[in-house]
Order: structure tokens, then sequence, then C-alpha cells
């Protein structure tokens, strides 16, 4: 009898049929040999029923029918890979298969997909498991030596199965019922609500929330810089018995008192020296631990800009295409404790630079195996740290071998000892006044030098004191500053910080060994976190401005009604955090899957109860500034607008996908027009400016764009205005309207309009001249008071015309810091005296 061999993926059933050796005649669907048929899946090419599977009433999206929860799931083919599951059913039926042998991917996933085809095939034969950690033809061989039974899975494949119905329940009902709630019927408006995905959005949103609501407050930090006999070297004012408190914002040299820092500022100017002491302590810095999927993907991010879902491609490919790597979608950053001699012939296998790094490791006999940060069986489950395998170097493109090139490093440096510094405090005093500079000289590299960072070594950065400086030392005060700078909010999450926030359960956790202790209850698995943040970027949920992720006012709308109905399970990254440490508990055989899925019925249930039974409370409606145009009755906050008590006027709080500001809509209310606003988003999530118009007759609010008032699809009736000039690139003419300037081209009778630029852009009106300008040179001049929305604050920049007729900013040179002038003319001097 043969065994039927299923693998995840086309490419991995060759590498397969490689490995196992012996000679297969290929067909349409598989390849086989007299020991063994090899197919495969393409991913996932069975699924759960949809709710018009069980009952096609439900087809139709009804609150009436909600909840929806089938007494036994029941499974399909996907529609588009139908004719693959067909293919491997009549494998499968094959009178000569006696064994099937589960080769998909390592981990919750790839059981899932093993599991949903055996039992929609309705197969009973025999099941062993092919557990790979390494694509490389002797990993592949030894797996198939050391294959499981089928019965050693069965608590994984419980557990996938319960994410999977999970996922389903959570997904179908609540996304139909808030659905319905904020959109009604209105085709095209989805409210895509999910386990996982709807607190990862509510950390995004919670987050912007903070940046918009804050409030900067001015404090003033006093610099100084001393001069001995060794050069010169700059202090940090220090405030006296500072202690930390609950004021996040408050630091030793912050002074929140312009009257104090003047005070200070008067004691400097009357003083002439400084009485100079120091304390000298060392450091020792331990490399950072091996890559998990998530550090890695965060420190792709955080150094080249790659998405999350793009390492995990690159890493993937290592990993199935040139076996370079070992599995990727791992959450253990240490190694199994019988891997030392795996670890040795892998350091011995390296070329180059990093050969020579490598073999370094070896021939100092720098393998412990008792280092418990590196080899830990209690840290690894099915899957260990990323590491590199010891099969030969494949030609990479580009991106490839950066991911190679971090993996390979962090994991030859782990074995390095640690980094060694020299740490200088040293305090210069002047009467109560102290001031705090702080030098770090790298004694040994360590680890560092698998990185290039030996080239520091005695490389000062405090010029030392000597005995010319006295005994106690002193030093001359040469000059002072008192800078006054404001608080900044947080930082918007990066693909790196939100990753790092998910593993956490909304926790923004840097540390590694806290982030280790927490990543149980983490939101998602390593596998999936990439597809959640795609998945939420592709519901216009968020969009990415450069590295920043930036909630919609669609987001805002969905948080604000899942608030309103106390959801709080759907919107606490905790409580999903601790879903996920269930579904581990799962996996380990020490939770019952029922007992979880009553869980998750139940809050299915009571969720979409209150989302039927949702009544805004009229009462608790706050009263606002503004009023209505018809009346002047005020107007109070609903969930999604602002109304009058008997509804006879509102105004939506959304506008063209833009959310609008207070003082916007008290402008047009009491104006009936303003503009030109910019931002609003088309359907398709295009950006555009417009006028806002109240119309007079029905109070409903329209929008200009010059020519008409319409709907939000940028319409311009160019019959009634006057080009102000050609275009040079298109050779169209260019018009202005009351919200934008437009180049139109006709071509054969039809009108394109291939460049559109707001004529305000974040506040700033845009000259003719400059437009004219961007047209000509693909530049404007360097325009000044651009309002950032993130920083609150003004900046200068370029705006630069791309191919695709969209503009973007180009900023100025950044300006040298303080003291970095001064550091640079030291620098030039020293070599000088050299040469």
């Amino acid at each position: 009898m043969k065994s039927l061999v299923i693998a995840e993926k086309p490419s991995v059933a060759r590498d397969l049929c490689k490995a196992i050796g012996g000679k297969f005649e290929k067909h349409d669907e598989y390849f086989e040999n007299d020991d063994y048929v090899v197919t495969s899946a393409v991913g996932h090419i069975v699924e759960l029923c949809m709710p018009e599977d069980y009952d096609k009433r439900d087809a139709f999206w009804r609150l009436a029918n909600l909840p929806i929860v089938p007494d036994t799931f029941k499974l399909k083919p996907i529609e588009r890979t139908e004719s693959k599951f067909k293919a491997i059913k009549k494998i499968l039926k094959r009178k000569d298969i006696g064994t099937v042998i589960n080769a998909c991917d390592a981990g919750r996933e790839g059981e899932l997909i093993f599991n949903y085809l055996y039992k929609l095939a309705k197969c009973t034969l025999p099941v062993k498991r092919l557990w790979m950690l390494s694509m490389t033809p002797t990993a592949i061989r030894e797996a198939f030596k050391n294959m499981r039974d089928g019965e050693a899975m069965e608590h994984l494949a419980e557990a996938a199965q319960s994410r999977s119905e999970a996922d389903w329940l959570i997904g179908i009902n609540c996304t139909r019922g808030v659905t319905k709630r904020l959109y009604g019927s209105r085709a095209g408006n989805v409210a895509g609500v999910g386990r996982v995905q709807t607190p990862t959005l509510a950390i995004v949103v919670e987050r912007e929330r903070l940046i918009e609501g804050f409030k900067p407050r001015d404090y003033w930090r006093i610099v100084a810089d001393f001069g001995i006999a060794n050069g010169s070297y700059q202090g940090n004012y220090q405030k006296a018995d500072f202690k930390k408190n609950d004021d996040e914002h408050d630091r030793i040299d912050r002074i929140w008192d312009e009257e104090r820092a003047k005070a200070i500022i008067a004691d400097l100017e009357a003083a002439d020296r400084a009485e100079v002491s120091e304390e000298k302590k060392k450091s020792r810095q331990a490399a950072p631990r091996l890559y998990d999927l998530t550090t890695l993907q965060r420190e792709a991010n955080n150094r080249f800009g790659y998405s999350a879902r793009r390492t995990l491609q690159l890493a993937q490919s290592l990993y199935e295409k040139h076996k370079m790597i070992t599995y990727p979608r791992t959450d253990s950053r240490a190694l199994p404790e019988d891997y030392p001699d795996t670890v040795r012939k892998t350091l011995l296998g390296f070329d180059d630079t990093l050969g020579d790094l490598a073999a370094r490791v070896v021939s100092n006999k720098w393998i412990n195996p008792g280092n418990k940060r590196i080899f830990n069986n209690k840290q690894v489950s099915d899957h260990f740290a990323i590491i590199p395998t010891n099969e030969s170097p494949k030609k990479l493109n580009d991106d490839e071998m950066k991911i190679y090139d971090m993996i390979v490093r962090r994991f030859i440096s782990i074995f390095y000892p640690s980094a060694e510094f020299d740490i200088t405090t040293r305090f210069s005093v002047i009467g109560e006044h102290r001031f705090k500079t702080e030098g770090k000289v790298l004694v040994s590299p360590g680890w560092l030098e698998v990185y290039g960072k030996d080239n520091a070594i005695g490389e000062e950065t405090l010029p030392a004191l000597s005995e010319e400086d006295g005994s106690p030392a002193t030093a001359k005060l040469e000059s002072f500053e008192n800078i006054k700078e404001e608080t900044k909010p947080p930082p918007r999450y990066t693909e790196a910080t939100l990753l790092s926030a998910m593993e956490g359960a909304g926790k923004l956790v840097e540390d590694d060994e806290l982030a280790d202790a927490m990543k149980e209850k983490g939101l998602g698995t390593p596998a999936t976190r990439a597809q959640i943040i795609e998945r939420l970027i592709a519901e216009r949920y968020i969009e990415r401005e450069h590295r920043a992720l930036v909630p919609t006012p669609k987001a805002e709308t969905l948080l604000d009604f899942l608030s309103h109905l106390n959801a709080e399970a759907l919107t606490k990254p905790e409580l999903t955090g601790e879903w996920e440490y269930k579904l581990h508990k799962i996996e380990d055989g020490e939770l019952d899957r029922d007992a979880f899925m009553k869980e998750i019925v139940d809050m299915t249930k009571e969720i979409v109860d209150r989302i039927k039974n949702f009544q805004e409370d009229e009462d608790a409606m706050p009263e606002t500034e503004l009023r209505s145009p018809i009346d002047q009755q005020p107007l109070y906050e609903s969930m999604r607008a602002y109304r009058t008590k008997d509804n006879s006027f509102a105004i939506y709080k959304i506008i063209g996908n833009r959310k609008m500001q207070v003082s916007e809509l008290k402008e047009l209310l009491e104006k009936r027009r303003i503009g030109p606003v910019d931002n609003f988003r088309s359907k398709a999530g295009k950006s555009f400016s417009a006028n806002l118009l109240l119309d007079e007759e029905t109070n409903k609010v329209k929008f200009d764009f010059g020519g008409e008032e319409e709907g939000s699809n940028g319409t311009v009736d160019f019959s009634q205005l006057t080009p102000i000039a050609k275009c040079p690139r298109t050779g169209g003419d260019v018009f202005e309207t009351p919200a934008a300037y437009v180049v139109r081209v006709m071509e054969d009778g039809k009108e394109t309009t291939p460049i559109r630029v707001s004529r305000k852009i974040l506040d700033r009106e845009i000259p003719r001249e400059q437009m004219l300008k961007l047209l000509e040179n693909g530049k404007t001049d360097l325009l000044d008071k651009f309002w950032s929305k993130r920083t609150k604050r003004p900046f200068d920049a370029y705006l630069v015309l791309q191919k695709s007729g969209q503009t973007k900013f180009e900023f100025p040179p950044r300006a040298a810091k303080k003291g970095a002038k001064k550091a640079a003319k030291k620098a030039a001097k020293k070599a000088a005296s050299k040469s």
C-alpha cells in the first residue's frame, strides 16, 4: 500500500519528492513512485459554510435573523479551488492508498487546512503527521523518520477548529448586525467586525484620540557649555530633589515655570566657574535574543520600512524556496536543548566575512549548552526561533538578502560575549545648580563586532579631566542657553509598534523579556498579525501615511457604536488576548474545546442582543455650542451627528469620509458655506478638496467643486470656467476652481483630469504662481506654514508633483542639532592636527 502525502503548497510538494528520492512520475495533480503519492493544497481549499448554505433566507442581511449559531458547523470547498479539492478527494479514495501523511505547515493553520480537507472528503484512513521546521533535504528526511501519529495532533486540531468557528460566529453575526444598525440598506457599506481585528483597531483609534486631544505644555531646558584643559563639553541642568510622579511628561531636566528658568539664567550670568565631580562605572550589554516572527517583522519595519506582510513573504521565500532559514511562523526565541551540534555545523557553513565571525564562535568554544537564553526547551513548543540552515547560499534578491542578513547576524551574535562600556557621569555644579553630562566609551565590542560596530573602541565622547583642572576640579562656564520647548503627543503607531502592542495584548511592550512573558495572551498569532493589519487597511479602517498607521472616520464610527453598546469583549485587547491564551490551552490539552466554544456562543448572543435593542439615550446627549440654522435651537451630540431634540435638523460628524471639526461645522452653520476644505475621500479612497454648502431649501450639506454642487465624485463644470494657463506637461488647460487647480486634457472628444491640486493643503493656501511653477518644474519653492494635524505644529516643505498627478511633500535638510557644529569643528581640528 502507498502513502498519500498532502503538502500545503505545490512548491513544498516538489521539495518533498526531491528529498524522499526515488523516481517520481509527474501527473496533473500529483507525483507518484512505488511508495508515495505526493500532492498539495494551495493553502485553504475548504471553508466553513456561510449562513445561506444552512438557510437560503439568510442570504439577506436582516437583524431579525440574528444570531446565527449552527448546531453543527458544515464545510464546503472554496469555489475557486474546488477542482483541487475534487482531485485530492479522488486520490484519497484510491484502493492502493493505505495511509495519509499531513505535510501541511507545522502550526495551527496548517493543521486546519488538512483537517477540513480530510473531514469534507469523509476520509477514514489512518493519519501520520510530518512536522518540518526546516525545508532542507536533510531536515525533511529526518521528519519522515520521526512522523507523529495523527491522534497526537488532536488538541492542535481542536484549537484550530475552535479558532475558525469562533471567528465565524463573531465575524458573521457582529458584522451583519453592526452594518445594519450603522448603514441600514445602503449598498456598499460594510462594517467588518472581527474577534482579533476589532480590538487591534481599538488600539490604533485610542492612540489617535490621545493625539487629537493632546494639549501641549511649555517647558524650558537650560544647557551650558563648560571648558577644561582637554576641551569642552555640554551639560544639562538637573532639577534638585526630582522624583518621578504621575506626570508622564515630567523629566529631571524640564523646568515648568518660566520665571524659575529666568532666575537660574540670572545666577549663571553672575558665575564664572563650576565645581566638577564624576563617577565611572562599567556596563555590559548582552546580544539581543534570536528572532521570532514578530520581532523580525518589527525590526524590518523599523530598519527598511517593510510591512509585516512583506517581511513574512520574504521569510517564507527564504524558508520554502531557498531552504536557507528554519520555519518562520514561530513565536519562540529559543532553541531546543539538543541543538548545540546543529548550531556548530551551521556556524561553520558560512562564507566570507560572516564565515570568519561565525567560525570564531566555534574556535573560542562560545557555544554554551547551559545558556537558557538560547537553549531552553521550556520556551520551545512545536517551533523554535528563526535561524539559518546549513544549506548552501542561493542567489537572493535585495529584499531577501536584507532579511537573511538580519537573521544570520542575530544568530552569530548571540553566542558572542557581551559588549563592555565605560560610562562616565560628570556633574558640574554652580552654586545650587547642577548640570549633568554622560560619556560612553566602548571598551570591548563583544557581539557588536558582528554588526561592524567595533571601530568605536577607545573613542571618547567626553574630554577627560586632568591635573590642570585642579583638585578638586573646576571648569570654566563658557556659555549657556535657555531653550523653550513644548511637550509632544504620543506618536502614531507604525507596523513595528502595533505588532508589539498586539503581542502585548494592547500594551506597547518594548522590553524583550517582558514581551516574552506576555506573548501567550497576545492578539492573534505571529502568523496572522500581518494579515490582520492588511485586512484593516483593505477594509479602509486604517491608512498608511508613510510609516504611520492612521485610523479613518469609518474606524471611529465603528468603535463609537461598540462603545455605546458596552461591547467590551470586542474592543478590549486584553479580553481578546485571553481568548488567544485559551486557544493555547486547548492546544496543550489543558482546556476543553466545548467550554471555550460555549463562551464564544454566549458572548455572540449577548452582543447581538445589544445590537438589536440599542437605543440612544436622548437625555444623556450633551448640548453643544452649535445651533440649528432653522430656528437657532441648540444641537445635541448623538453618536453620529449633531441634532435638535425634535430631529427637525441634523448635521453629520463625518462628511465625505472626513471627520469634521466642531469649529468647521459651526462656521458652516453660521455662514452656510466653508472652504475649500481638504482631505475628503471618495468611495474609491481618493482624496479631494471641495467647498461645503448648506442648501437654502433643504438644509442638507452639498459639495461645491466650482461649477456643480453634487456628490463626492469631484466633477467640475468646465463650461463655466476660463483657463488660466496651458500645462507644459500634458498640453491641457489649467483651471482654477474654488477648491482646486485642475488640468483638463481633451483626447478624441474624451475629457480627463490627470492633475488636480487642492488650493488649500493642510491649512496653507497654494498661490497661483506656485501652482504654475509646480507644473513647469515639478516642484514649488519652499512653502511655509503648513499645519501638521499629527504634531499640531507648522512646518515648511516643497510640493513635488508625482507621475500619478498627485503631490507629495519634500522637506528641506534638517538644521544641525545644537552642539553639532561645534563638534564638527572640533573633529576637523583634531583631524588637521593628526595630518
